[in-house]
């Protein structure tokens, strides 16, 4: 009996012990608003989850103490020990933190799951796998809708992205709510921020119009980047990556951490060089930021300096058919110093004080230094396209000079309650700039002329005011509302000669109203659909005015979205359609400086599917696919063609793939080991607006390329805390592929029988094939 006791109590005693518990419980803000997407760890599990819509968090434990960690971008991390013996309900409360910058920098730009707007975000964590000294258009290849390319192939020095067929011009980028794209050209050099991924806290891609943000309209899409938090702790870190092509990476960082829990000086100095896929395409690319930041309880002060100076070798006119099929890592640039050498330094200020927990506002101010020259050998050219400084069919080399001074001046305030999130703000940007041209040698001089003089200048000026509000709130328990209204009032004027020497006179102004609206409707702690309306304009780039363009472009945005999230699995789902007016499209021509040529193109739209996840099929695997799949078409192109107007009536849109695909395919064998293969495929896209009307010369074929990650940490814990080792081999299955070109038609006319013929021409950017980076970054 008594044995038979003994066994019974020890069967309970396992069988309790064995039992698991059900941990739940809901995540909030000060302002009791559910934080959706919460990091919950149980940290001697190493087993995680995040908040559902509803702030809600589950999980299944055995009978056991652990410790629970709560962190959320923009709040104090919460570490709990919790001591599980039954089902438990909990509610934790995370407090803001003052001294990180999500909300200080970003939150009148940004975005959460309870907006219906279409967005991708990307952590610090994330981008530093492969942060290995390629470009960050090249780190977000594989976000949804992106294609990303470079001139020299191998993601260093003059990078580009697109998002949903619309290139960088029509891509707005702020940098802590900074404008940065340039005022003139509308477009994002990302050669003048070399190795900026690692100062990049996070960021996130808007898709499709967005929310109201600072600077030129978004017509494709949106890029916030938000830089390094303050730091608690001190720091260093040594990184030095080699790779393929000569390319090679060293930075060094650095944080003195809260010094007497008020001061952090931080920073981080870089060099990346590589020589390029292509023959003599070298990118040469020093750059540095610091900060400087004062905390306290309610105020945030920051000072924030970064920059560079580049220097690459000409690259951006590609190859043609012939060149491409003979040697397609040919250049066939020859003069030595045919390079484009620039600096740019930025200046920012920013204030945020916290008045009370409903009201808090930010001060930013910012000034842009740039300046710089591309230099270029030309052979017997005609005096007039020098303004008559040279003699007729001398050999002549001249530099073609940018300097120019941005401002900015941005104010928000930002109003939260429980049931209500308000936002609104002006932003004043003034841009001055020069643009010019000397002659530094010449074969034959023309009469008084010196060395130096200028063959054509110009001088520009553009303010930019605008002035929005946009609430999200709370109608009932299950729908919200979103409004967002933005006027923006623009003028531009530049006054002398181009390049080209042509007189150019323009005194713009534009005048825009950009209202938006949606509604977001909550199924369950799991669902939530998502739909809203957005109308952006935007004027001409100085480009287009050189063009003879005027006219400002309208897009009408219309979105329709599901959200899922559960515990093993994140689903994002889209339709968008996007009807433009006089949309300023890619003619696929190129001008004398590589820059893309546009034509009004009347009524055009982009209609799409947009599908990405994150699933969680074990401890070990997850995988991240995303696909996209769109019509981009203009409704009724007209154009020239033989010497007669034609319409050429629905035509694809240039550079616009109807099909984009990505994958990330994710093992973690041990806990510090993380291996990952990554796909995209880039449907076939048409470089001009024609649809091969004129011949098929403007098609650039589809591509699958594979690339494969490795990232392994050791931690010594003796005089280094860590050493990351991370491998990147790019393009792995060694295919050869064009992702992006130029594309120009020209009339030839006949003299005997007066005929004119179109003709055309063509121009590839070839991408390396299988090429290597590897690196070790030590922290201490």
């Amino acid at each position: 009996m008594k044995k038979n006791i003994f066994f019974l109590f020890l069967f309970t005693s396992i069988l309790v012990n064995a039992q698991t518990f059900t941990l739940q419980g809901k995540v909030v803000d000060e302002n009791k608003n559910a934080l959706v997407g919460t990091t919950v760890l149980i940290k001697e599990l190493n087993k995680g989850t995040s908040t559902d819509f509803d702030g809600n968090f589950q999980f299944k434990l055995e009978k056991g103490t652990y410790q629970l960690e709560v962190s959320y971008v923009g709040f104090k991390t919460v570490i709990k020990e919790i001591t599980v013996t039954q089902n438990q309900n909990m509610r934790i409360q995370l407090l803001s933190d003052e001294n990180v910058l999500e909300e200080v920098l970003v939150a009148a730009v940004r975005v959460t799951a309870d907006v219906p707007v279409t967005f991708s975000n990307l952590s610090k964590k994330e981008i530093a796998k492969r942060n290995l000294g390629q470009d960050i258009p090249i780190l977000l290849n594989y976000m949804p809708s992106v294609v990303s390319s470079s001139d020299a192939g191998a993601g260093v020095g003059y990078t580009y992205m697109s998002v949903r067929g619309s290139n960088g011009e029509r891509i707005n980028v702020t940098v802590n709510g900074i404008p940065y794209n340039d005022a003139e050209s509308h477009g994002s050099f990302w050669v003048n921020l070399g190795d900026f991924a690692s100062s990049t806290e996070n960021l996130q891609l808007q898709r499709g119009v967005g929310t109201s943000t600072n600077g030129s309209g978004a017509f494709g899409a949106s890029l916030n980047i938000l830089t390094d938090a303050v730091s608690e702790e001190a720091f260093g870190e040594i990184s030095n990556s080699f790779g393929s092509f000569g390319t090679r990476k060293h930075t060094v960082k650095f944080s003195t951490g809260k010094v007497n829990e008020h001061i952090e000086i931080a920073g981080r100095f870089s060099n990346i060089y590589s020589d390029g896929y292509v023959d003599r395409a070298f990118a040469d690319l020093k750059s540095y930021y610091l900060q400087g930041s004062y905390t306290d309880e309610n105020t945030l002060i920051k000072a924030v300096t970064f920059g560079g100076k580049e220097k690459t070798y000409q690259a951006w006119y590609g190859l043609d058919a012939t060149q491409l099929k003979e040697n397609r890592r040919q250049n066939p640039y020859t003069y030595d110093n045919e390079v484009d050498d620039y600096e740019q330094n930025h200046y920012q200020l920013h204030w945020n004080e916290k008045i009370n927990k409903n009201w808090s506002t930010n001060l930013g101010l910012n000034y842009t230094k740039g300046g710089g020259f591309f230099e270029q050998f030309k052979e017997e050219e005609a005096a007039a396209d020098f303004n008559n400084l040279i003699v007729d069919n001398s050999d002549v080399i001249v530099r073609r000079w940018l300097k120019n001074d941005f401002y900015v001046f941005n104010f928000n305030t930002n109003y939260k309650t429980e049931k209500l999130n308000f936002i609104s703000g002006i932003s004043y940007s003034n841009y001055s700039g020069d643009h010019f041209g000397e002659v530094i040698w010449g074969e034959n001089l023309a009469e008084n002329t010196k060395i130096r003089d200028n063959y054509y200048f110009s001088d520009a000026k553009k303010t930019d005011f605008s002035i929005f509000a946009k609430a999200t709130f709370s109608i009932n328990e299950k729908l919200s509302g979103y409004a967002d209204v933005q006027g923006r009032f623009v003028n531009y004027q530049t006054k002398g000669i181009t390049s080209d020497i042509v007189p150019i006179d323009v005194d713009a102004d534009f005048n825009f109203f950009n209202p938006k609206v949606g509604l977001t409707y909550k199924i369950n702690g799991d669902n939530n659909l998502y739909t809203s309306f957005a109308v952006a304009n935007r004027e001409p780039n100085r480009n287009d005015f050189e063009g003879g363009v005027t006219t400002p472009e309208t897009l009408n945005d219309l979105e329709l979205g599901w959200r899922l999230k559960k515990d093993n699995i994140k689903l994002n789902t889209n339709i968008y359609y996007m009807d433009y007016k006089n949309q300023l499209v890619l003619t696929g021509a190129l001008n004398d400086v590589g820059a893309p040529i546009r034509t009004t193109s009347g009524k055009s739209y982009r209609l799409g599917l947009e599908i990405d996840a994150d699933i969680t099929i074990s401890d070990k695997f997850s995988i991240k696919p995303n696909a996209a799949f769109s019509a981009n078409k203009n409704k009724d192109f007209v154009a020239q063609i033989d010497g007669t107007l034609q319409n050429l009536g629905k035509t694809d849109l240039a550079f616009s793939p109807d099909v984009v695909i990505g994958n990330m395919f994710i093992y973690t064998p041990i806990e510090n080991l993380q291996i990952a293969f990554l796909s995209k495929y880039v449907g076939k896209q048409f470089m001009s607006n024609f649809s091969s009307t004129v011949s098929k010369n403007d098609v650039l074929d589809s591509f699958f390329t594979s690339d494969l990650n490795v990232v392994y940490e050791i931690t010594p814990n003796k005089i280094v805390k860590s050493i990351v080792f991370s491998a990147l081999i790019n393009n792995l299955f060694n295919k050869e592929f064009v992702d992006r070109g130029y594309y120009g038609t020209y009339d030839d006319t006949w003299s005997e029988a007066n005929q004119t013929t179109t003709l055309d021409y063509a121009g590839y950017y070839p991408q390396a094939t299988r090429n290597f980076l590897i690196g070790a970054t030590l922290k201490f």
